[in-house]
């Protein structure tokens, strides 16, 4: 592997849990920052319902005010129809649908089983293709889940599969929970490329209990060429107790310059991003190299 691909997350899967408001303009700053470090995909919202998201309430203004550099590329997150129609309406050119591995936390995090948050993006899928915009989709609790436990790979395959049978160009696999470790995440990687191909598939693993720089080299080792990843380590889940934030981008940089794999991204730029943001948020970084510094290597 000579070079990575980096799906920064942190302007929404980071701070969509945010107690505190967020002003619009600092959302803004956050992303426009983050695409002056070289990231190429930056996830920049939700359009999700401000009733059940009320940070994410200011998605339109938000996506409208940042600056689109050249070659990046700024996916929003969409729940179903309706938010797939207020993408469409802002002038998005790619959107995420998510689902889970899990039948419980589906049914705590959108009130419906799986094969329903299938059948709700028949919709959405049709709509993307008529307005050519790309899809990516998400499945959660890949290596546990709050309410079932551990989560057999061949089950998080058969998501995977059906969410790349619609027309979803990339899977990302997220441990929600931090649960998983480096032969459980290679395992279930490996499960999963005998159903999509492994240069469709990304992942996506939470810090909770320190196990996520560990399960991407053992992916990385699979051949995964895709990383999600959130500024500072920013994120959490309101459904699953202790969860902390994703893999922080910074230490995901570092580790791959280490290995001499290449990601375009300038990781002094980045600590300095990510130092600004903990700032905003009143908050200690959640970046062990955003605390500690870069290094020369």
């Amino acid at each position: 592997m000579s070079s990575m691909r980096i799906v920064e997350v942190g302007p929404r899967d980071g701070l969509q849990n945010e107690k505190q408001v967020i002003a619009a303009k600092t959302k803004i700053d956050l992303i426009n920052r983050l695409g002056e470090c070289g990231l190429r995909t930056i996830e920049a919202s939700s359009f999700v319902s401000p009733k059940w998201v009320p940070q994410l309430a200011d998605a339109s203004e938000v996506y409208a005010s940042i600056t689109k550099r050249p070659g990046v590329r700024y996916p929003v997150l969409v729940p179903n129809l309706k938010g797939m129609e207020r993408a469409v309406e802002a002038g998005v050119d790619e959107i995420a649908i998510f689902t889970a591995a899990s039948e419980s936390f589906n049914q705590r995090n959108i009130n419906c089983s799986i094969a329903e948050s299938l059948q709700r993006f028949v919709p959405v899928m049709e709509l993307a293709r008529a307005n050519n915009i790309d899809v990516r989709g998400y499945v959660s609790c890949v290596l546990g889940c709050p309410y079932e436990g551990p989560i057999a790979a061949a089950k998080v395959a058969a998501v995977a599969k059906d969410l790349h049978s619609m027309g979803c160009y990339e899977i990302s696999l997220g441990d929600t929970i931090g649960a998983g470790t480096p032969k459980l995440a290679a395992a279930m990687v490996a499960e999963c490329s005998q159903s999509v191909p492994i240069d469709r598939l990304a992942i996506h693993f939470h810090d909770t209990r320190g196990q996520a720089l560990a399960n991407c080299l053992a992916c990385i080792d699979l051949g995964i060429g895709v990383i999600d990843s959130s500024v500072a380590g920013l994120g959490g889940c309101p459904y699953a107790k202790g969860a902390t934030g994703n893999v922080a981008t910074e230490d995901v940089v570092f580790m791959l310059e280490g290995m001499g794999i290449e990601t375009g991204i300038d990781l002094d730029a980045l600590i300095e991003t990510g130092r600004f943001i903990s700032e905003q948020l009143g908050r200690e970084n959640g970046s062990r190299v955003g605390r500690a510094g870069n290094w020369p290597q």
